[in-house]
């Protein structure tokens, strides 16, 4: 069993949807799962946590969802060191804003690992207009992204 903390960066609710079909799929699989929809570093127990899951959808002009914005901002600021984590990163977007598809899941794929976390696996990039049902995929991808964790 692994103990899992999925961290939600969402502004319309697809990336909550997401992430609850992940909590769903990995309770299902016996693993101990805490669904984070304003994450913060104290709650996270950064130093005692060991595995992450991200989902996060962009908006705008590919920014970051405001309930994750704190907690970016905390981890580009103090730099801690999170080697002993290892994450996996669900990204939404829309491929028709070619320039900033999927940016803000990168962009938290690039501050998790400017603090030395490992993510495992590709990054699952979800696009709006091919995939209607990103739950579903998702559902998919967190299966096989835990046999490449374990």
């Amino acid at each position: 069993m692994t103990d899992i903390a999925i961290l939600v960066g969402t502004e319309s609710g697809n990336a909550q949807m997401v992430a609850d079909a992940l909590q769903e799929v990995l309770e299902e699989m016996s693993h101990a799962v805490s669904l984070h929809e304003e994450p913060c570093a104290d709650e996270l127990d950064l130093a005692n946590r060991e595995v992450m899951l991200v989902s996060c959808s962009t908006h705008g002009d590919g920014e970051l969802p405001d309930n994750i914005i704190p907690f970016c901002d905390f981890l580009k600021e103090n730099k801690p060191d999170l080697s002993h984590i290892r994450y996996g990163i669900v990204a939404l977007g829309d491929q028709t804003y070619h320039q900033t598809f999927c940016q803000a899941g990168k962009d938290v794929d690039a501050i998790l690992a400017d603090c030395g976390a490992v993510r495992i696996g590709d990054r699952f990039e979800v696009d709006a207009c091919t995939q209607p049902l990103p739950d579903e995929d998702a559902r998919d991808w967190v299966k096989d992204w835990m046999e490449q964790l374990a």
